[in-house]
């Protein structure tokens, strides 16, 4: 029997000066937190330091040159699961959290993963172009999301109020993305 709680990393995926996402990350968090059935832990690329794609081999060799990059690997390769905290910039996802994916690639490989957006329309459209980029790197996108809009979960488009809906949004993703986890374990170990 397995005693070592699965490990779920919440992915602040944006980082521009004055971003929503810290508040919308640490609100998953607080409430994943108090589930009590995994460890969650909060991943910030700010504090990776990664810049435009700097290695020089190929991520799949998974040979990595620079400090920032293993760091990174190490810390995406200790979870089990992913939560990611996304804004939608033009459609499409932050270009730092894009170069954070594609400077790995076996980190990524038979991860479960979900999706917290927000934006003007929700995130929706940032959350379909990131499941496309995550399935090129074997990562395995659980279906439900929430999707929080700046008119309705921010006031003044800026301070993060979730509507209470959004609160069992987001226990059907966790709980997806566990069951996933637990499903996938063997997969990640081989």
């Amino acid at each position: 029997m397995r005693t070592e709680m699965t490990k779920v990393g919440i992915i602040v995926g944006s980082v521009r000066p004055g971003r929503n996402g810290a508040a919308v990350a640490q609100w998953v968090h607080d409430l994943a937190a108090k589930r009590g059935d995994a460890d969650y832990e909060l991943v910030d690329l700010q504090d990776y330091d990664l810049r435009y794609l700097d290695e020089p081999q190929h991520p799949a060799m998974g040979s990595y040159a620079h400090a920032h990059t293993k760091r990174w690997s190490a810390k995406i390769g200790s979870l089990d699961a992913i939560i990611f905290v996304t804004p939608e910039y033009n459609r499409s996802i932050p270009g730092a959290l894009k170069d954070a994916i594609d400077f790995l690639y076996a980190e990524w490989n038979n991860k479960p993963v979900g999706f917290v957006s927000y934006g003007i329309d929700g995130g929706v459209r940032a959350v379909e172009h990131l499941r496309q980029i995550l399935a090129s790197v074997s990562a395995l996108t659980v279906a439900p999301q929430v999707a929080l809009s700046i008119h309705s979960d921010f006031d003044n488009g800026i301070t993060f109020s979730p509507q209470d809906i959004h609160e069992g949004k987001l226990t059907f993703v966790l709980d997806q993305v566990l069951a996933w986890s637990e499903a996938t374990r063997e997969l990640r170990q081989a």
